[in-house]
């Protein structure tokens, strides 16, 4: 078993450079989502102003990553990393601005949400496909652990800043923090030099796009995994959105489903450190079982349950799908040529995502028409179920660790 400080990886300026830029980058990822909503609110804006807002942000974020795939295998990836991280802060500065010299508007945050959204879908997939230009190939695995777990780490400040920059200064000031993270990160991804990545023969983009879904698709693990992926997030998307806040501070007051968020990025922590040591042979199989505890959150709120059993529940779901998430990744980076990675990693955040406007829009409306606690029990057998399901395929229960 690897230590889980292995020196492969911590060895490697690039890879300390490129654990740097995404721990910054996830810290002002966790406090500008806090300041916007508040400076909705502080303009007048309603929630479903605000919903807008945040669906700008989502859905330019979709849109433009698929392309950002094929842009991050045909061209440098620190250069897309370092430019939209440049181009996120300058764009946060001006609502910056905006805000604490008060001209800003609901429109106006809407237009640079999907300015944001843009620009965070150019630097994504190239920011997961370069960790394997950072270290050697024995030491992946701990690599991909320790960026998850200090990012995780990262948010839990993050949510915890956001409240106290906004309460004492103002939505302003918590977005001009978050601007200079990303100056800070666009710094540590100049300094992180790699070995540049073989570049895709191709005559269009169109083209270049379609051999991505074709390497997804040679693989049965990997779309039988992203189409599990659709249905987790159609049906979990609306319960942490809409219903879960709705139930558990109806039911034991308004910190309820604060204490239960937070029991959940426990549960990231703690996976990301068992994830540290553990290293299951057969990665995809161990993951996607560990996935099915995700399902343990909704079934707590949909019983007549205590708090603390259901905050257990949204610990063991954190454990969960963090251990997946961890080899998920891992086996990701192993099994796909690097001149696809940027490709594929576009279509498994699509996957992940793309479902979740749509869950969140029919929540609502069948909650109400079958009962929360119903719904609550359906979607943690949708849950539960899907991921027995991804289990049958023998490539998902055989892949083994390189």
């Amino acid at each position: 078993m690897a230590s889980s400080m292995d020196p492969a990886a911590w060895a490697s300026p690039a890879f300390r450079w490129l654990l740097a830029g995404r721990t910054v980058t996830s810290l002002g990822s966790a406090i500008a989502p806090v300041a916007l909503a508040l400076a909705v609110l502080h303009l007048g804006g309603s929630a479903t102003e605000l919903g807008l807002v945040v669906a700008a942000y989502a859905l330019v974020e979709v849109l433009t990553t698929l392309v950002s795939g094929v842009i991050g295998d045909r061209f440098s990836r620190t250069l897309l990393m370092r430019g939209s991280a440049w181009l996120a802060g300058l764009a946060q500065a001006f609502v910056a601005v905006a805000l604490v010299m008060q001209w800003a508007s609901v429109p106006l945050l809407a237009v640079m949400g999907g300015v944001n959204g843009a620009l965070a879908a150019l630097a994504g997939p190239s920011s997961r496909a370069v960790v394997a230009q950072t270290v050697p190939a024995e030491a992946l695995p701990n690599a991909i652990s320790a960026l998850r777990l200090s990012q995780n780490t990262a948010m839990v400040a993050g949510f915890s800043l956001a409240g106290v920059l906004v309460g004492f200064f103002g939505p302003g000031v918590a977005i001009a923090v978050d601007a200079g993270t990303f100056a800070v990160a666009a710094l540590c991804f100049t300094a992180m030099k790699v070995q540049p990545q073989a570049m895709p023969s191709s005559e269009s983009l169109l083209n270049d796009l379609g051999a991505g879904a074709r390497e997804v698709f040679r693989h049965t693990w990997l779309w039988v995994l992203i189409g599990q992926a659709l249905v987790y997030h159609l049906v979990y998307g609306g319960v942490q959105g809409v219903v879960g806040p709705i139930v558990l501070t109806r039911e034991f007051g308004d910190q309820a489903w604060g204490l239960s968020l937070a029991a959940l990025m426990a549960g990231f922590m703690v996976g990301g450190v068992i994830s540290l040591r553990f290293r299951p042979r057969r990665l995809l199989f161990s993951g996607t079982a560990f996935l099915a505890l995700t399902a343990c959150f909704p079934l707590a709120m949909a019983l007549n349950v205590p708090l603390p059993a259901i905050l257990l529940g949204a610990f063991v779901h954190g454990v969960g799908l963090e251990i997946f998430s961890v080899n998920w990744d891992l086996a990701i980076q192993q099994q796909i040529p690097p001149d696809k990675l940027a490709r594929v990693y576009s279509f498994d955040q699509v996957g992940s995502y793309v479902m979740r406007p749509l869950g969140l829009a029919l929540t609502g409306p069948l909650a109400q028409s079958i009962g929360e606690h119903r719904w609550l029990l359906a979607t943690a057998s949708v849950m539960a179920g899907s991921t027995a399901l991804a289990l049958i395929p023998p490539s998902v229960r055989n892949l083994r660790r390189l």
